[in-house]
């Protein structure tokens, strides 16, 4: 029988995440019931909120379980099927990530077409993220043509598209942070950033005023901790802010203390607004059409860090937890 291998959480991580949490286990390959399909998994994502997920605390989605293979989205190849509405050879996205073989239930996946764009870009630019970003962006943030747009994390596939699609939109100035002098280098000259600096030279403060000295409309926030409090003080009156993440504080072991200047949001009636890419589904296929139009035109770049082979898979995870990424990052299988 054919083996496969997967990753499971065999305790929750106390700060960062060490490979003793963690264990590559080798499983039979299962085979589909009816309404099923098997899927031999190409590329698989490995993202921020993962970390979370590794916690028990009760959240927005429920804990990994010990001693069960982790998920998350995943691209592949179906290899046996027992659902009407899938063919052998047909390639699919799904949720169970973090395993060479997935069994998936059929209304549970979606058929990608390989020839319309990479299979990564479905994990990607196309993907979970780039809806991130244009809900984030259009929706929660109500972004206005015209306005300041400061992006933090700007450097990682969400926020490079958050960026990218402000400055589409009419942006009138985007700004972006992030943790090297190549990735600011990046921002301005590839994704069309106006200004972009690195956070590890200086305040945040200090360095935002400077890159956006008449302030900002709108901020994308996927940092939190020293970022959110520099954007705030930032804020024009009636400034948004979408709050997607807040990686500065995932491995933290002790409370992390909040923004220290709260108080400005009442006179400048600032929003501060956490959201869900979940809750904006209906956004999908204005969001495709537009990205796909972008994508076709060269209006929208895209980067994407491959680290191959499923062994690798917590090495890829970590390395997005340090930011040592390049927008997306994918962890790529080989074919049968």
């Amino acid at each position: 029988m054919p083996k496969s291998r997967e990753w499971h959480l065999v305790a929750r991580p106390q700060g960062w995440p060490v490979p003793e949490d963690f264990a590559l286990v080798e499983t039979d390959v299962p085979e589909p019931g009816p309404g099923q399909i098997l899927v031999r998994n190409l590329h698989l994502s490995v993202d921020p909120y993962m970390r979370g997920r590794m916690n028990e605390a009760k959240s927005y989605a429920p804990p990994y379980e010990l001693n069960q293979p982790m998920h998350g989205g995943a691209v592949g190849r179906v290899v046996a099927s027992r659902a009407e509405d899938f063919a052998v050879g047909d390639h699919v996205l799904h949720g169970l990530a973090w395993r060479e073989y997935a069994l998936v239930d059929a209304a549970r996946a979606v058929r990608v077409d390989p020839d319309q764009a990479p299979l990564t870009a479905y994990l990607g630019v196309l993907g979970m993220t780039g809806l991130t970003a244009y809900a984030g962006l259009l929706r929660v943030a109500e972004f206005a043509p015209g306005e300041v747009v400061f992006v933090s994390g700007a450097a990682g596939a969400v926020g490079g598209q958050a960026g990218q699609i402000a400055r589409l939109k009419g942006a009138s100035r985007v700004i972006g942070s992030a943790g090297s002098a190549e990735k600011v280098r990046m921002l301005v000259e590839e994704y069309g950033f106006d200004a972009a600096f690195n956070y590890k030279d200086g305040p945040v403060a200090g360095q935002l005023r400077a890159a956006a000295p008449d302030g900002i409309d709108v901020y994308f926030d996927n940092v939190g901790g020293e970022h959110l409090e520099a954007a705030v003080s930032a804020m024009r009156v009636h400034g948004r802010a979408a709050l997607c993440g807040a990686i500065a504080q995932y491995n933290a072991t002790e409370p992390v203390a909040g923004p220290r200047n709260l108080g400005l949001m009442v006179g400048r009636r600032l929003t501060l607004r956490g959201f869900l890419v979940s809750d904006h589904e209906d956004l999908r296929p204005e969001f495709v059409r537009e990205a796909a139009g972008w994508l076709r035109d060269g209006r929208l770049r895209y980067r994407e860090t491959v680290v191959e082979g499923i062994e690798n898979n917590l090495e890829a995870f970590l390395g997005v937890l340090r930011g040592d990424n390049t927008g997306k990052m994918i962890v790529s299988l080989p074919a049968e």
